[in-house]
């Protein structure tokens, strides 16, 4: 479906794809982007929390950012999450997504250490004021500790026009209501995506633009029928698509953190990459595996 936003719809937190000694696996990485592009999402972010970003060096966040911006080649809108505790290097990441073509970078707040609220404008502006390159913020406050609030967000982007949307990672859909509300009062084109599958319906019945959930990497075609029967006013196809999108959740719980959850998912749906994760290598096992095929059929999720 042709998109009538130009930052909207479903776009998937892409997992990096690793070999089984934890080196970046290249090629499986060009063939998940193929199979994502081939099944119609509207974007990719790369190096989000799924892209196990926190587990990188510099110098190997540019290696991935590099590849999955050339491979991916203006096909569709490709995002690099460049966020990091100091303004140096996310500066520097920043700096190398756009330099490499990226549509945009992504970035979240700074975690360990609790920022006031104008520490946290500060390190943001810090980065707006130095590249010149659209900036979504990514807020997931269980990870981060600290929530990026709706009036912060207004606060932002009411000074900074490159700010052009969030992905709204709460278990909460007032917090996602609120954002709708508050920050496309001060601009309305800003983009509100929730980070949560199941939460897409009542975004978008909210006023918002999409999601950037996992699943899209490995069941795309469950939140694309969501926001198409959507945007249709077909009634009977939300519900439809939303019945089998609420199965979704219990999948991050098999194990945690649920990086291998995700991947092994995208390996059960039919796209033959390697499942090693830095985050919770060797952990899989085959009681993981019953209980996934099991979601895949209440969901129904076709098996290879």
């Amino acid at each position: 479906m042709k998109l009538s936003h130009p930052n909207a719809g479903v776009i998937p937190p892409v997992p990096t794809i690793l070999d089984s000694a934890g080196k970046f696996d290249r090629d499986g990485m060009k063939l998940l982007i193929d199979s994502l592009i081939a099944k119609g999402v509207h974007g990719l972010f790369f190096l989000g929390t799924a892209g196990e970003f926190t587990l990188f060096t510099a110098e190997q966040r540019e290696e991935i950012a590099e590849l999955c911006l050339e491979y991916t080649n203006g096909r569709l809108p490709a995002w690099i999450g460049t966020g990091s505790n100091t303004v140096a290097e996310t500066l520097r990441l920043s700096r190398h997504a756009a330099e490499h073509g990226a549509t945009g970078i992504v970035i979240m707040n700074p975690y360990y250490y609790k920022l006031s609220g104008d520490a946290l404008f500060a390190h943001y502006a810090a980065v707006l004021e130095a590249v010149d390159v659209p900036l979504m913020l990514y807020n997931f406050p269980a990870m981060t500790g600290q929530d990026l609030t709706p009036a912060f967000v207004a606060r932002l982007a009411a000074h900074y026009p490159n700010v052009l949307g969030i992905k709204d990672t709460v278990d909460q859909l007032s917090h996602i209501r609120q954002m709708i509300m508050q920050v496309k009062a001060v601009s309305p084109d800003f983009s509100v995506f929730c980070g949560f599958d199941e939460y897409l319906l009542p975004t978008l019945a909210a006023g918002g633009d999409g999601a950037i959930a996992a699943s899209a990497n490995f069941a795309p075609e469950l939140m694309l029928g969501v926001y198409d029967s959507f945007k249709q006013g077909d009634l009977a196809g939300v519900l439809s698509f939303q019945q089998r999108l609420i199965e979704i959740p219990a999948l991050y719980a098999i194990d945690d953190p649920f990086i291998a959850s995700i991947k092994e998912a995208v390996r059960l749906s039919g796209v033959p990459v390697s499942t090693f994760s830095l985050a919770s290598p060797g952990i899989w096992s085959a009681e993981h595996e019953e209980k996934l095929k099991l979601i895949f059929s209440r969901a129904g999720i076709a098996q290879e």
